[in-house]
């Protein structure tokens, strides 16, 4: 890379370590909670501004009251028995992140497509900031692409790079790049 290189890990940088355990009491807890399915009494994790920011398809809360009525219930409308299983996590400080899936019945309404009754999984990644026993950030991204395709819908018309990883198309190359050495 010419240049420059951009300041990385800004945000986690200066994390007070001797929180890893509040942290993680705080995540284990809310996860505990989440798999209860409480939705009136979950603010015993979560800071009362705190933002809930997700990829496309799950949009941004603000708030508390937000994240309650835009993502928990309508998601448990949507998907009922559902479980959620960290298949891992990391700690550090007053960060922690965890990867896994929930497995649910398609029982509701879901972007648009009329309950299925069918069992899904649902992919996920979540990045928490702890601050003072609450979680203040949580950033998230849910596969729903995958979700949707266990629907029988399929966002991307085809064209998705897993038809590359089946051998049906043959993914393009970047252009020859000269590396400024006289190549």
């Amino acid at each position: 890379m010419k240049g420059s290189r951009p300041e990385q890990a800004v945000l986690s940088r200066d994390t007070d370590m001797s929180k890893t355990a509040e942290t993680r009491a705080v995540i284990e807890g809310m996860v505990d909670g989440l798999n209860d399915h409480r939705i009136d009494d979950i603010g015993q994790f979560f800071a009362e501004r705190f933002r809930w920011m997700g990829n496309q398809g799950c949009g941004t809360k603000i708030g508390l009251k937000a994240f309650q009525e835009n993502w928990q219930k309508p998601f448990q409308a949507a998907f009922s028995d559902k479980v959620c299983i960290d298949e891992a996590r990391l700690y550090m400080g007053e960060w922690a992140a965890a990867f896994g899936r929930q497995e649910a019945v398609h029982s509701g309404p879901f972007m648009g497509i009329a309950p299925t009754g069918k069992q899904v999984e649902i992919r996920y990644m979540d990045f928490w900031k702890v601050e003072n026993g609450k979680i203040t950030d949580n950033w998230v991204m849910v596969d729903f692409p995958h979700v949707l395709a266990q629907l029988g819908v399929d966002v991307f018309d085809g064209e998705g790079w897993e038809a590359f990883d089946r051998g049906e198309r043959s993914p393009p190359a970047p252009a020859a790049q000269k590396t400024g050495s006289g190549s």
